[in-house]
């Protein structure tokens, strides 16, 4: 039985107060608009749905998580909010996947450039994309019957959405 991996960047965040820390960013107005408009795109246009949302707690990754649960209409879905997921190197991420139940058969996660892009190329070598933008959902299917055991599994690209290119690439 296959799964699915959605990698999402959070959505553009608001430069515009100095004395914030990084952490503490919230989303723009572009990014406010993009993350529903993603959530609704994963569920009408591409039937996608998850079963597990893990997320960054920084401000931005949490309320593009609310967003795109938004878009989904999933907005009372429970998160799983992981601290280290906040710039997390992809030994982070993987460390965190391989601790959802495996009963999970499509999971979300939410984090920060660059960790989410690297995790996204260690997934899949040769991905067609340098870095992911903000906003922007990488979706994969595993066969591997584990969480786990993804590292070793036939992983493939199912789509990349983005802003200005959504669903770009469905079944490649």
């Amino acid at each position: 039985m296959k799964r699915t991996l959605v990698l999402i960047r959070h959505a553009k965040s608001d430069w515009g107060n100095a004395g914030l820390r990084d952490y503490d960013r919230p989303l723009n107005e572009r990014g406010l608009r993009d993350a529903p408009e993603l959530g609704r795109r994963l569920h009408e246009e591409l039937k996608l749905a998850p079963a597990k949302v893990l997320s960054s707690t920084a401000r931005r990754a949490a309320e593009t998580t609310h967003g795109v649960l938004q878009g989904l209409g999933l907005s009372k879905m429970a998160v799983q909010w992981e601290d280290e997921m906040y710039h997390a190197s992809p030994a982070t991420l993987e460390e965190v996947l391989f601790g959802v139940d495996d009963a999970y058969r499509t999971v979300f996660m939410v984090a920060h450039n660059p960790g989410i892009s690297e995790f996204a190329h260690q997934l899949l070598p040769g991905l067609p994309l340098a870095e992911m933008p903000t906003c922007c959902a990488v979706a994969l299917e595993t066969d591997a019957a584990r969480w786990q055991d993804m590292p070793l599994a036939k992983n493939s690209l199912l789509f990349i959405d983005t802003p200005k290119n959504p669903s770009a690439t469905t079944n490649p």
